[in-house]
């Protein structure tokens, strides 16, 4: 019945091709030996990977001896890693679970290339659905987050998620295979093992059926998940102006315009009640900042604007040339050209960052104007403002870069000789 069963799971799940070659996951758990053994019955062709991460001690070393010698029994190529995971969660600053994960999947996958497989079987099955549709509940989370673990994730396939722990620990009595025991899984310590040891017990006596009830819930949620993901993303290209801005007056327009700022954002890692308070700012005045640990997002008059940290400045490089009038009068109304009267300015030419108190006299004017005044009249958001630059001759500002040239350094028919100013990113 077992093998039935996890057949017609591949089967209408459609995870594997005949003849694929397949890398399983073996840690030598009770899941993992019965997914290998199961695939092999099937007729796959199977490889294995173990690793060892050296947190148990003797353990540790015990369950890759298992391994080692089941995969000798029946003939199953198998890879084999150590790792340090103790030292690799300090120098990340992750968790040793978290470390683990990272440690385990890079490898896999590295590995499954390295040996031409298919795909990577890992041994997740019904219950840890279960179990990680709860956890998503009890933390908070979206509708993603109750469709429980995804049967195909990439190159990463999970066949025993139609089936039980009790069905799978069944098959393998019925085999007389044995398997290692995680002494950590029968400990009370993490909330996983909390949910698995006290809450669902209590679940199944309310309700023997529990798991399946969840898993068709879970089931549903992951085909409304398709609708909702299908509408929101048509949402958020609608409200993106660009890639960096979103129109606040076509957010509020959204059937649910929290939704869509959930989906814009938690990518972003602003966290939920950053979120909340972005949304409050939608009627509030300009100029309110969030920051993410990589991203900062600015509240400006129509819009809300997104920049990478890491983005935030870039050096940027003056260039200079002197041509004659005729030639200057074919530049003159190009945005980011400047085009100065060469005897009119003095000194060395300087770039730098506007600052508060700098004044010019803008191009067709007659009277000083501050930088900060022109660029609030330009409606400039908060971070134009931050990357404006002003080219400088002593303490006359001559440009705006790519805005306006000071009217006292104005070409005229009088000119003879004509500096072109231009400016570019810095390589």
């Amino acid at each position: 019945m077992f093998i039935r069963k996890i057949s017609q799971y591949i089967e209408d799940r459609q995870l594997f091709f005949p003849g694929a070659k397949i890398l399983v996951a073996l840690s030598g758990g009770a899941d993992s030996v019965a997914l290998l053994r199961v695939l092999l019955q099937l007729g796959y062709s199977c490889a294995a990977a173990h690793c060892n991460f050296h947190l148990r001690g003797a353990e540790s070393d015990r369950d890759e001896a298992f391994v080692r010698g089941l995969c000798q029994k029946f003939g199953v190529p198998l890879s084999v890693i150590h790792f340090d995971t103790q030292a690799y969660a300090a120098q990340k600053g992750l968790s040793i679970e978290m470390a683990a994960r990272e440690l385990r999947y890079e490898w896999f996958e590295n590995t499954r290339k390295e040996i031409h497989a298919d795909f990577i079987a890992v041994a997740h099955h019904r219950d840890d659905s279960v179990e990680t549709f709860l956890l998503n509940l009890i933390r908070g989370t979206g509708i993603a987050g109750l469709t429980g673990i995804a049967a195909v994730n990439g190159k990463i396939i999970r066949p025993l998620l139609g089936a039980g722990r009790s069905e799978i620990l069944d098959y393998l009595a019925e085999l007389g295979q044995d398997y290692v025991t995680d002494s950590t899984n029968l400990e009370d310590a993490y909330t996983r093992n909390k949910l698995r040891l006290n809450i669902l017990p209590l679940l199944r006596e309310i309700n023997p059926s529990v798991d399946e009830s969840i898993m068709e819930t879970a089931h549903r949620l992951a085909d409304v998940e398709t609708v909702y993901r299908k509408s929101v993303l048509e949402s958020c290209k609608r409200v993106m102006e660009n890639e960096n801005s979103i129109s606040i007056p076509r957010l509020l327009e959204e059937p649910s315009p929290q939704a869509v700022l959930f989906e814009l954002l938690y990518p972003l890692g602003f966290n939920a009640a950053q979120q909340k308070d972005v949304y409050r700012s939608l009627s509030a005045e300009s100029g309110r900042l969030f920051y993410s640990k990589t991203h900062r997002l600015l509240k400006d008059r129509n819009n809300l604007l997104i920049q990478k940290l890491e983005n935030r400045t870039a050096c940027m490089t003056l260039h200079q040339k002197v041509v004659d009038l005729a030639t200057a009068k074919t530049l003159l109304h190009h945005k980011n050209v400047a085009c100065l009267d060469r005897s009119k300015v003095h000194g060395p030419l300087v770039l730098r960052k506007w600052q508060a108190g700098d004044r010019f006299i803008p191009f067709g004017m007659k009277g000083f104007k501050r930088v900060r005044d022109y660029l609030c009249d330009r409606k400039f958001s908060l971070y134009q403002k931050e990357e404006q630059y002003v080219v400088c001759a002593g303490e006359d500002i001559v440009w705006l870069v790519n805005e306006r040239t000071d009217n006292r350094y104005r070409v005229t028919d009088a000119t003879t000789a004509v500096l072109v100013l231009s400016v570019e990113p810095s390589e």
